[in-house]
């Protein structure tokens, strides 16, 4: 069952007549997941794709292998052209993309610890970058980011 932060977001993106799409790294799936329980999912998830590992982010979406070396695949200038291809790719009025660190073994360091996402989001309003360090176990950093996802959308479309 998705939140009620999540569900008020399908909401109001059906008002708007406009529909959302996602790249998910360290989410994994989770937004889209969430939005296809909404009861107006049918009306505004255009589609997703799980882009966890480097190659995916590289082969198929189209990241620069060198803007990978010199920013970490967690980043939020590697955030910003998955949101930037995953828009071009599915035609979204809103795309999200979203990496981040859920585990330790990934690119974390002091000033970037284990729980920091980033979030790109492209609407017809405008652009939101968001940086936030979530704590908790890999599934409630996921859980947060999502309804952060959801609560960010909301502020800027409505």
């Amino acid at each position: 069952m998705p939140s009620e932060i999540i569900i008020q977001c399908s909401e109001a993106i059906a008002a708007k007549g406009w529909n959302i799409a996602f790249a998910e790294s360290a989410s994994a799936g989770k937004l889209s997941a969430e939005f296809s329980l909404t009861p107006l999912s049918g009306k505004v998830l255009r589609g997703g794709i799980v882009c966890y590992e480097v190659f995916v982010k590289e082969q198929i979406l189209h990241v620069p292998h060198t803007l990978i070396e010199q920013y970490t695949p967690e980043s939020e200038e590697v955030t910003e052209v998955l949101a930037e291809r995953t828009a071009f790719i599915f035609h979204s009025d809103i795309t999200v993309a979203l990496t981040g660190l859920t585990t330790e073994g990934g690119s974390e360091t002091a000033e970037k610890p284990v729980g920091t996402i980033f979030l790109h989001i492209l609407t017809p309003v405008g652009t939101i970058k968001h940086r936030e360090v979530f704590t908790g176990t890999p599934e409630e950093i996921v859980s947060q980011a999502a309804d952060k996802t959801a609560m960010l959308i909301i502020e800027k479309i409505e």
